[in-house]
């Protein structure tokens, strides 16, 4: 699974690298992260119609990580719906409509994986288990990752119609198997598009059928660097997170 990330380059380069051609003012407010976790508020590219003019655009928004379906009883389901795996996103429900019409791109610069420890003999007790290596995973030639996602609009009942806080908009991150390199860490990662597919994977004319094709993308060389186990408290957020402490892995 993909449950942490992290993303701080700065608004301009996100939106020239991905050809952008609306920022919301709420993007703006959203400060650099390095250990995005899920219920954030996160970055995200859509293609969407301009509310001027009805043109379908290319713009960048706030959306909040963990999807709730739209007809969901209450957002917090959402937390069990950060990820959507591969082999079933055309399919299950609450995936199904926003593949086929609401997919999105998350521009990271890398994300957390944990690599279990070895197993602790039998009947030992918890305390004797070796913690989890945490791993930064990234780019191996620096450049943004481009998460596939989805997103959904939820309206909160409760509030009345002219209300601007009534609608809640929130993304997932597709997931794929992982690669036989990346594997030795864990079996789950997040399905990281080529430019090349940005614009198909965005354009809400392109449906399910043709979306389909797109989820077999090879994923890009990646390297792996084990980092401080600091990053397991979400509330640690700072550059240091990704020095690391050991070799790297790549692809």
């Amino acid at each position: 699974m993909c449950g942490r990330y992290a993303s701080f380059r700065e608004d301009q380069a996100i939106a020239d690298e991905f050809a952008v051609a609306t920022v919301a003012d709420d993007v703006r407010l959203l400060p650099p992260s390095w250990n995005v976790a899920p219920t954030d508020g996160v970055r995200t590219v859509v293609e969407r119609a301009d509310r001027a003019t009805g043109e379908i655009t290319r713009q960048l928004r706030v959306a909040r990580w963990g999807l709730v379906p739209s007809w969901a009883k209450d957002p917090s389901v959402g937390s069990r719906m950060i990820n959507a795996r591969v082999e079933t996103v055309a399919d299950k429900p609450a995936f199904a409509r926003p593949f086929a019409t609401r997919r999105a791109l998350l521009p990271a610069d890398g994300y957390y994986e944990w690599q279990a420890g070895p197993e602790a003999p039998a009947g030992a007790p918890r305390s004797r288990r070796a913690p989890k290596q945490p791993f930064w995973i990234h780019p191996a030639d620096g450049g943004v990752a481009a998460l596939a996602g989805l997103y959904e609009f939820w309206r909160d009942r409760t509030r009345p119609d002219d209300d601007p806080d009534r609608w809640l908009v929130t993304v997932t991150v597709v997931t794929r198997a992982a690669t036989e390199a990346m594997a030795s860490i864990h079996d789950r990662q997040p399905l990281i598009l080529p430019p090349d597919l940005w614009s198909a994977w965005l354009d809400p004319a392109v449906g399910a059928d043709d979306a389909r094709e797109l989820l077999a993308a090879a994923p890009p060389p990646l390297v792996a660097t084990p980092v401080s186990t600091q990053v397991n408290t979400v509330a640690h957020n700072t550059p240091d997170l990704l020095d690391p402490t050991g070799d790297d892995l790549r692809t």
